[in-house]
């Protein structure tokens, strides 16, 4: 009878620990972030376990990347060894760009922050599909289809992933959870970093394209690191009426969930 007594308590235990693991979820109405354009926002607090999303469906929906990509380019790249360090080099092309900052030599660090399609595709190229297929099915990112061609799936053509999976992400990576090498994720969350207080550090990335005729999507993902915590985001606002939100989602595809965020009290 003692045994069995014990056996019934080391099971509610368990199950009480059990659900103390899972997750809460809450939602948040972000409405007024937003101003009328369809969006979605998808945060995770580490020490809490907790999501809070925005339009749940939404942060489901998988869409292009766009330069959000740019962040499993740079791991693969220097995983392989196309890059070396965050100081390597590509020579420009001397093919004028829209961009004016595009139109000179960069380097890994330069070319994330000021987010060059034509490096990071020159990356694409040099690791070759074999291998880009290899690590993007190995890393499980999104839906991990690169047949849109070598240095183009990311942009508005085959690859897609939601804003929970950009999360998820984001989570392996701060964790050293990813199949890559400690120096290799060292060096990705260096060039990542957008700004360092005393209190915390925000890394992130922006993107921005169109995903198919009249459509466009914005996208801005990452996370805020301080000592005691991380809070993991993503944001997605996607339109089927370029002509009219293209402008205003390209300028605010980082300064709406900015805005979010300090509303949250994270920043």
């Amino acid at each position: 009878m003692l045994t069995r007594t014990f056996l019934l308590l080391f099971l509610l235990l368990c199950s009480c620990a059990s659900l103390a693991a899972q997750p809460r979820e809450s939602g948040r109405d972000l409405s007024s972030y937003f101003r009328g354009l369809n969006g979605a926002f998808v945060l995770y607090d580490q020490e809490a376990n907790s999501w809070m999303r925005y339009n749940p469906e939404r942060c489901r929906t998988r869409y292009s990347p766009a330069s959000t990509f740019k962040i499993p380019n740079s791991l693969i790249g220097l995983e392989t060894g196309v890059v070396s360090d965050k100081h390597s080099i590509i020579p420009w092309d001397s093919l004028h760009r829209s961009v004016e900052t595009w139109n000179q030599d960069h380097d890994l660090q330069s070319a994330i922050a000021n987010s060059v399609v034509w490096y990071y595709q020159e990356v694409a190229r040099r690791v070759g599909e074999k291998r880009m297929k290899e690590f993007v099915e190995k890393i499980g990112y999104g839906n991990m289809d690169i047949s849109g061609g070598i240095d183009r799936f990311w942009l508005g053509s085959t690859i897609e992933i939601s804003a929970d999976e950009q999360v998820d992400f984001l989570r392996r990576l701060s964790g050293n959870a990813l199949p890559f090498s400690a120096r290799t994720m060292d060096i990705v969350r260096d060039i990542l970093i957008l700004e360092k207080t005393d209190r915390s550090t925000l890394r992130g990335k922006t993107g921005f394209t169109d995903f198919k005729e009249g459509h466009v999507i914005s996208w801005f993902v990452g996370y805020i690191e301080t000592q005691q915590n991380r809070w993991f985001f993503a944001c997605n606002v996607v339109s089927d009426n370029a002509g009219r939100d293209s402008e205003v989602m390209f300028k605010e595809r980082k300064e709406l969930p900015l805005r979010i965020l300090r509303g949250l009290g994270l920043l």
